[in-house]
């Protein structure tokens, strides 16, 4: 059974969603991907870990690091590649940035035979089911420049400033 919840942040509402394992989605409304994989039977609900992650967050837009991590449960909506590449994601320090290319040197580092493209990464941080947490508004263009992110560029271009990135 998944349950979910809502956070107001100042960059919009956002949907939050668990199980038993812990957080499976952090989704701004409206944004691409919104609530996608959500099971068709959730409910309303205050698990301990929205109390959790509310609290994250919290730390979070007050333009603070978090030190700590809220239980996840990544492989719900993620495929092997998908979870590699959001665990990947969780490694970029607070207030800094990568490109999808050095995440794609990275995975093929860690996979010998097998070699991922920029383009391959891309797809994936965009399906990130755990915005904000599982920073993927931290990956920019090899060029420098803001490029996709489901919560749109205007949140991304915030979120890098809230965290003096940018």
């Amino acid at each position: 059974m998944q349950y979910i919840n809502y956070y107001q942040s100042p960059l919009g509402k956002i949907l939050l969603a668990a199980d038993n394992i812990g957080l499976s989605g952090l989704w701004f409304e409206g944004q691409k991907y919104y609530a996608s994989g959500l099971d068709s039977e959730y409910k309303m609900g205050d698990l301990p870990i929205f109390d959790v992650a509310k609290r994250w967050l919290d730390i979070y837009f007050e333009g603070r690091e978090p030190e700590y991590m809220p239980s996840l449960h990544l492989s719900l909506f993620g495929t092997m590649f998908q979870v590699d590449v959001w665990r990947s994601l969780m490694k970029i320090p607070y207030g800094t940035t990568t490109t999808y290319g050095k995440i794609a040197q990275s995975i093929n580092s860690q996979r010998n035979s097998f070699k991922t493209s920029a383009r391959a990464v891309g797809n994936a941080v965009g399906r990130n089911p755990i915005s904000i947490i599982i920073p993927c508004h931290r990956v920019i263009g090899s060029n420098g420049k803001l490029t996709g992110y489901a919560g749109g560029i205007d949140r991304k271009k915030k979120l890098l400033e809230l965290e003096k990135a940018i």
